[in-house]
């Protein structure tokens, strides 16, 4: 079979080689000398154009299979991909839009069933940590959070993420007071923990263990911080401890997001054994309750959905039946009133009225003696 380029143009390697050296050359540029970093910059960007032709193709001309290997090899072996995060500042525009379209299309290449690009970045994690650290630049930001979202498609990927120290970055970078920034790390953090369910919900479960544990073993932690038990200990406590802020958040998107993202997660099938010991707490009880008296009728609303697990659950903890029973009367009134202008929404009327009719009927046990 021919190779794909003519005696004029480069093969794979030598425009990997070409780009590399001038990525390089652009990072130990003075930033000052404004006419060198532009032909530099100009230089990488045809460069990058050229491979995306390789890698993808062009509209009349299929990508070739020889090329698109040792295209990938030679990104493995000369670390391009790090290099390339590296630099995204410097590089333009265009050449940032072209590093996010191979980064994404070499991610997602396979050969049978195996996705060699997913193996070498498991090899080279800090690929992951860069992407997620470009949330603290404006500049780079949305680009490094789709590249970050097509590696947290593959769930040895996001498992080195999530259990990773880097993990709790995100609950900073939600918090960003640039809208489009936050949500786009919002994005990414909805699919590290609900994308892949099984790997999560065990995620999230032993994480919940070991919060209820917290308070035992404080004085240890401090003291052997360096053993990985307490480093799972101190990661397991940080995850709902962090959570929680964002439900207190002062930023209305967070907060909402936060919300709805909690009711999602409670309400999978995956995560039972987290819901179940989440509404067993009357610390969670007290917090939904005001929240559905919040200021803003969305978050009333996201709400109402954590809220009706705790009513709808038919082994109550003693706290949480408590609470329950001291607000009985003011809970099925406040509830009669709640959102009336939803009568068009069905299911909400039902979910309202079930709850309403389970409040109503609360008793408290009747102790054996007084039976």
């Amino acid at each position: 079979m021919p190779f794909p380029f003519g005696k004029s143009q480069k093969n794979p390697a030598e425009i990997v080689r070409s780009l590399k050296e001038n990525v390089a050359y652009m990072e130990k540029l003075d930033a000052g000398d404004s006419k060198k970093c532009e032909k530099v910059a100009e230089e990488v960007s045809k460069n990058l154009a050229t491979l995306k032709e390789v890698l993808c193709g062009t509209g009349d001309k299929e990508p070739q299979t020889e090329a698109v290997a040792q295209l990938a090899q030679e990104l493995y072996n000369t670390n391009l991909l790090i290099a390339l995060i590296a630099n995204l500042q410097r590089i333009d525009f265009e050449g940032k839009k072209d590093v996010v379209h191979l980064f994404s299309n070499i991610v997602r290449r396979q050969i049978g069933t195996r996705t060699p690009t997913v193996e070498y970045i498991s090899t080279h994690p800090q690929i992951l940590f860069m992407l997620l650290k470009g949330y603290e630049s404006a500049e780079v930001a949305l680009n490094c959070g789709m590249m970050l979202r097509e590696c947290l498609r593959h769930e040895p990927l996001a498992r080195t993420l999530l259990f990773s120290e880097e993990l709790y970055c995100f609950f900073r970078y939600v918090e960003l007071s640039t809208f489009d920034i936050a949500s786009d790390a919002f994005a990414s953090f909805k699919d590290l923990l609900t994308r892949h369910k099984i790997m999560c919900a065990d995620f999230l479960e032993n994480n919940y263990d070991r919060v209820s544990l917290q308070v035992c073993f404080t004085t240890f932690k401090r003291k052997h911080v360096h053993s990985v038990s307490n480093i799972l200990l101190k990661m397991c406590y940080q995850v709902f401890t962090e959570y929680e802020k964002l439900l207190h958040s002062d930023n209305y998107v967070t907060k909402r997001q936060s919300l709805k993202l909690l009711g999602e997660l409670l309400l999978d099938r995956h995560n039972f054994t987290v819901m179940t010991k989440y509404i067993s707490r009357a610390e969670n009880l007290k917090l939904m309750m005001n929240l559905l008296r919040d200021n803003s009728r969305n978050i009333q609303f996201e709400a109402f959905h954590v809220f009706k697990v705790f009513v709808a659950n038919p082994n109550k903890t003693q706290p949480v039946l408590d609470i329950l029973l001291k607000n009985q009367t003011k809970l099925v009134e406040f509830l009669s009133h709640f959102q009336t202008d939803r009568s068009e929404d069905e299911q909400f009327c039902d979910e309202k009225n079930y709850l309403i009719k389970q409040i109503r009927d609360l008793k408290r046990p009747v102790a054996p003696e007084e039976a």
